[in-house]
């Protein structure tokens, strides 16, 4: 049987029951962190954190993939904290998150030094632990394809084809940049039913959309919450539509949720600009509108359950 690394150990896949597929236990920067670490509140962001899981283990999450990387202050032992006082699995990424630049040890060696990092966290374990990655993790933002950026996607796909543990990314879709990674992608090797790109659910130009799925990646309809690019109506329109056209199998719901950020601080600024976004909305809310507007019981539990498996399989 086929299992994943989680920040406790192993899981069969077939375990892994209704899943959230993209949600952040915390996000800071990891240089703000060190260097000012009294603007942090350990105690604080583990709360925050743990409400929020506790919230969706009630909901019947048993599973969710936490796609922090360098570059978003990726805590094993955080994550590994609140899943075992949760007992919701927890499955972190290895990575890394830059839409620009990278730090000097990795711009001046090549990529395959990259490539050693990620699968020894896949296979060792991360940051001098035992708890093992169990996805790869890269970003293609506004700025697009720059070198650096080129490289991770790179060692991501070399990492993915040397481990077989499968790819999520962060996109763009105003800028269809999905397709340039999935270029990259095919230009190593990877087979694409292995990738997720990410933040699909920020757009609902269906062409775009549908470009990406012809390519046999699955997309992530995983920014429910976050209404400033585009509301929950449209986003569930375009979640509706994809369903129509046959695309069940090809779509994850999720929330891109981060129980603590800092470009929120204090807390109470999150809910001033996005009241509906938490970890909870989507099972709260966003659910029951999809089964009103047509989404049968058995198209939502696949969206939630069984996509996983067929990604990491």
């Amino acid at each position: 049987m086929k299992v994943i690394n989680s920040v406790t150990g192993p899981i069969e896949i077939n375990k892994l029951g209704k899943t959230l597929i993209h949600e952040h236990l915390r996000t800071r920067a990891e240089e703000v962190a060190v260097q000012f670490p009294h603007l942090y509140n350990h105690d604080e962001e583990y709360q925050f954190a743990l409400e929020q899981v506790l919230g969706v283990k009630k909901q019947g999450v048993q599973t969710i993939f936490d796609p922090s990387v360098m570059g978003l202050d990726r805590d094993v032992r955080f994550m590994q904290r609140v899943s075992m006082a949760s007992g919701v699995n927890i499955i972190a990424a290895t990575g890394i998150f830059t839409f620009h630049y990278l730090p000097t040890r990795f711009m001046f060696n090549n990529t395959d030094f990259m490539v050693e990092q990620f699968v020894r966290d896949i296979e060792i374990g991360v940051q001098n632990s035992e708890i093992k990655a169990g996805f790869l993790k890269c970003a293609t933002d506004i700025p697009g394809l720059t070198p650096q950026v080129e490289k991770v996607l790179r060692a991501v796909a070399r990492a993915h084809l040397r481990t077989g543990v499968p790819i999520m990314t962060h996109s763009v879709p105003s800028k269809e940049n999905g397709l340039n990674q999935i270029e990259i992608f095919e230009e190593e090797g990877v087979q694409l039913n292995k990738v997720l790109i990410g933040h699909c659910g920020d757009t609902d130009n269906l062409d775009y959309l549908e470009r990406l799925l012809d390519k046999g990646v699955y997309i992530g309809m995983d920014r429910y919450g976050l209404t400033s690019t585009l509301s929950t109506e449209r986003r569930n329109a375009t979640v509706i539509a994809l369903v129509q056209k046959g695309y069940t199998n090809r779509m994850f719901l999720s929330q891109d949720y981060c129980c603590t950020t800092d470009r929120y601080k204090p807390e109470s600024l999150k809910k001033e600009v996005y009241p509906d976004w938490s970890m909870t909305f989507l099972l709260d809310k966003v659910v029951p509108m999809l089964l009103a507007n047509g989404l049968s019981e058995e198209q939502i539990n696949i969206m939630l359950y069984e996509n996983v498996k067929t990604w990491l399989n």
